[in-house]
């Protein structure tokens, strides 16, 4: 039996999130093929947890855990931190460092793709989808001197924290004067933002996965939020948003942004399930974000993707870890 590290919780807004992850993974990994052993990620310690419940420290010099001189080690990493330091390329690092196949992308990917403003750049330059117009911060500044920067969007406009996910810190406003508390809960979560033009459309998503060299894409999914935008009450509160899979768009459409889904897959050098963002105003579709560790609990998207393309999640755990363990570092 293989030993599987299933890595969650993390020390960021979306730490809650990543723990209702692993809750539905850890039901749905084959276990007459894998030991699973849960590690809690925390900012001074990892704890990890065997199938009997029984916990002791992880000891990082060689990534293992020792239960009464049973020295464990472990064959791969399933990471589901959402946010710090499992999407952020943080965890990553140490992993590749130590050797440990992990069924996410590469630390450098990571990194790239979890700074909204060094990935909607690089997204911008390959052509394959349209970006909002925005302005990027890389530090701390005046409000007056921001409004002057920003006096070329339309209102509404979205601030973002540039190195955060699941909607954390994220503010939609309609008028200047909203502008000074929006700019002071972004800094709350990072001293990089993104003050990016709002688009007014319909919110599509698209899985994609490597699967032995070849690139699967799932149906497309439509977020119809009951707030005002797909924010972290909409994403994880059961009944505050929609999702419709597969999205009821003509066969032609879908195809497109699966399409471009794939060739971003490719361009990003992504690894494992990620999930691509969009936003169509009925005539332009235009990139929102990648979410290179997305959510898999009950109320997740990928999951139900998964489902309507006829691969319950125990096999695509399956196929996630045995395509891991092909990666060398």
């Amino acid at each position: 039996m293989l030993n599987i590290a299933l890595m969650y919780g993390g020390y960021s807004g979306e730490r809650e999130i990543s723990i209702k992850s692993a809750e539905m993974v850890a039901k749905n990994i084959d276990n007459t093929k894998y030991e699973v052993y849960l590690i809690d990620v925390q900012r001074d310690k990892w704890i990890c947890k065997n199938k009997n419940g029984k916990e002791t420290e992880i000891l990082l010099n060689d990534f293992s855990a020792n239960y009464k001189n049973n020295k464990i080690n472990f064959d791969l990493a399933f990471i589901l931190i959402h946010g710090t330091p499992g999407e952020n390329g943080l965890l990553e690092s140490y992993l590749e460092m130590k050797q440990i196949p992990h069924t996410t992308c590469s630390a450098a990917v990571s990194m790239l793709t979890f700074n909204k403003y060094y990935c909607k750049t690089i997204v911008k330059d390959s052509g394959f989808v349209a970006i909002a117009p925005s302005v990027y911060f890389s530090h701390k500044i005046p409000i007056d001197e921001i409004k002057n920067k920003i006096s070329q969007l339309n209102y509404p406009i979205f601030i973002k924290p540039v190195n955060s996910g699941s909607s954390v810190g994220l503010s939609k406003i309609y008028s200047e004067d909203e502008l000074n508390d929006a700019v002071h809960l972004a800094w709350k979560y990072d001293n990089e933002i993104l003050i990016e033009q709002g688009i007014n459309g319909r919110e599509l998503t698209c899985g994609v996965f490597n699967y032995k060299g070849n690139i699967i894409s799932f149906p497309v999914t439509e977020i119809i939020p009951k707030n005002d935008f797909f924010d972290f009450e909409a994403k994880y509160n059961s009944g505050m948003s929609d999702e419709i899979t597969p999205a009821n768009i003509s066969e032609d459409f879908s195809q497109n942004i699966r399409s471009i889904s794939v060739n971003l897959y490719k361009y990003l050098s992504c690894f494992g399930v990620v999930r691509f963002d969009f936003i169509w105003n009925e005539e332009e579709l235009f990139f929102l974000e990648v979410n290179t560790i997305p959510g898999m609990s009950e109320a997740s998207i990928v999951p139900a993707q998964a489902k309507a393309a006829n691969i319950p999640l125990i096999k695509l755990t399956d196929m996630m870890i045995e395509n891991a363990l092909t990666r060398f570092f």
